[in-house]
């Protein structure tokens, strides 16, 4: 795994003029990833589907004297093609331009023998974590083009043992999709990278470990910050890597 180099250095103004989509804005790693973006000078889309906790991370954004953020709110278990070209629209039409993309929404399904699993919920997994990060990916990529800065970035994971089920299937084809992506734009002005935080005290992994003994003293979003900081920095050189714990 890919590390930040040890001479990048997060100033204040470092985001500064660019617009960066973060989906799953108000979930653990999202939360944190858009507050911090907002503080380094972005200008944030807060992506979520439940509109009164996007509301809530935006007043504390705004509070806290960062640029204004923008509100999306948007369910990705039913959200269709055209959703997400009518979003790439208005992100054009209101804020002129995009400049990155941070992909961290994701859902755990319920993890299960696959000869038990229940087909509606390994669409609806799919749906959310490999289906919705497409078809934004794909509306939005004209925008990204433009930005002569561009920077996508996949959240992936390594529950790669048993039982995973969908969840598993939906995150290694995500990485493959990420690497896809990557190797088509080599030698451009965008960048796709994926970053494999490992356990990190969110919902989602007292979800998948609750009986784990640790969870309390995992890392916590915030102590990845710096990984994000750095891929939608003008700063980044990478093209098709993972970047790891850091």
């Amino acid at each position: 795994m890919k590390m930040v180099p040890e001479n990048f250095k997060a100033t204040d103004d470092l985001l500064s003029d660019r617009v960066i989509l973060v989906t799953g804005a108000t979930g653990g790693f999202g939360k944190a990833i858009s507050t911090a973006l907002a503080a380094h000078g972005a200008t944030v889309i807060l992506v979520g589907r439940n509109l009164r906790l996007i509301e809530s991370l935006y007043d504390e954004i705004e509070q806290a004297g960062y640029p204004t953020p923008a509100i999306y709110p948007i369910n990705f278990e039913g959200a269709s093609e055209q959703d997400y070209l009518e979003m790439a629209s208005n992100i054009e039409s209101q804020l002129g331009r995009l400049d990155g993309i941070i992909h961290c929404a994701a859902i755990l399904g319920a993890p299960t023998v696959f000869a038990q699993s229940d087909a509606a919920t390994w669409y609806r997994v799919h749906q959310v974590n490999l289906h919705a990060p497409y078809l934004l990916t794909r509306a939005c990529l004209p925008l990204l083009g433009r930005s002569g800065n561009g920077s996508i970035v996949f959240m992936i994971d390594d529950k790669t043992g048993a039982y995973w089920d969908a969840y598993q299937v939906s995150k290694q084809g995500l990485k493959e999709m990420a690497g896809l992506l990557a190797r088509e734009y080599e030698g451009s002005d965008l960048r796709v990278n994926c970053v494999n935080p490992g356990k990190t005290r969110t919902g989602l992994q007292v979800r998948a470990y609750p009986a784990a003994d640790n969870n309390d003293r995992l890392p916590t979003p915030e102590d990845h910050i710096n990984t994000f900081l750095y891929l939608l920095s003008d700063q980044l050189i990478e093209n098709g890597e993972v970047f790891g714990p850091g």
